[in-house]
């Protein structure tokens, strides 16, 4: 019971830590946190059960389920990475040096926009992808790991790593963490801020599709009210890690992922979303930034 519990909170915990990561991107360099980021996640989701459904409609899938599986995750990425700049563009860029709330009231609009657009243009209803994967996988002590599993947690382990490097090792990401250090001087020493800034929104952008693919995959349904609740916690484990912080993202989505399995487990299932917001409370009063993040130092 304890095993399973483990691997089913890892594989939850996965995919909140692939949205946390946009949160604390953009977070990171613009101190602004994107809401409607969630409904990113959201049109990831429904992207995936469109173009799966297509392929499938063309046979793919009875040739080669991995070259769909792979279709589908680059298709929904290219898309809410376009996405995810145009709302960049047209919500936030206009803003940048308004008063901080002006900003946060944009966000919160454009993911009610985001709602109710697909909410109007796909219908209320929920959409339904059936398995894809057989139930049965690897027996790790006592424990069933699906097949969906290993790849929600190989694809999301792998990311994670690739986009450290990135961060790290490149130009751009070099670049990134110029402009979220100082983005007055950024601009100054010749770094494209404009850029810089578009490109994490694409990069957060295309996590959130992979994630929403991933959980169309485990749970096999999607809505259009399903981003506002994982973004929101998604939101809980970027402060849970401290918000800003790309290796805190990850470990607080895998934390909130085990803490809300365990407690739906042990405690009650009943209470299961409440756990996240529990978590989030107990971290703003004991530690507001967050288990890797830095204390906030105000610039003279």
């Amino acid at each position: 019971m304890f095993t399973q519990q483990l691997i089913n909170g890892l594989a939850l915990g996965a995919v909140y830590a692939l949205i946390a990561l946009g949160y604390t991107m953009v977070y990171g360099i613009l101190q602004l946190i994107n809401f409607a980021h969630g409904e990113v996640y959201m049109l990831g989701a429904y992207l995936g059960i469109i173009v799966f459904g297509a392929l499938t409609a063309l046979g793919l899938p009875s040739y080669s389920l991995a070259l769909t599986l792979v279709i589908t995750v680059l298709v929904s990425m290219l898309f809410c990475a376009m996405f995810g700049a145009t709302i960049e563009r047209v919500a936030y860029r206009p803003l940048r040096n308004a008063s901080k709330l002006a900003p946060l009231i944009s966000a919160v609009g454009m993911s009610i926009i985001l709602q109710n657009f697909v909410m109007l243009s796909q219908g209320k209803e929920y959409k339904n992808l059936p398995p894809q994967f057989p139930s049965e996988g690897l027996t790790i002590l006592g424990a069933n790991v699906s097949p969906v599993q290993m790849f929600i947690l190989g694809a999301s382990l792998l990311i994670m790593v690739v986009l450290q490097l990135f961060v790290t090792k490149t130009r751009l990401g070099k670049a990134m963490r110029a402009t979220s250090q100082d983005r007055v001087m950024a601009g100054l020493v010749g770094i494209d801020v404009n850029r810089v800034i578009s490109v994490t929104f694409m990069i957060g952008s295309a996590l959130a599709a992979v994630a929403g693919v991933m959980v169309t995959l485990y749970y096999g349904v999607v809505h259009f009210f399903m981003g506002y609740l994982a973004g929101i916690k998604a939101f809980t484990a970027a402060v849970l890690g401290g918000i800003g912080s790309i290796p805190g993202a990850m470990l607080g989505g895998f934390m909130l992922g085990l803490i809300e399995n365990f407690g739906a487990s042990y405690i009650s299932s009943v209470y299961k979303d409440a756990f996240a917001f529990l978590v989030l409370i107990i971290t703003l009063i004991i530690r507001p930034s967050g288990l890797l993040g830095q204390k906030s130092i105000d610039k003279v």
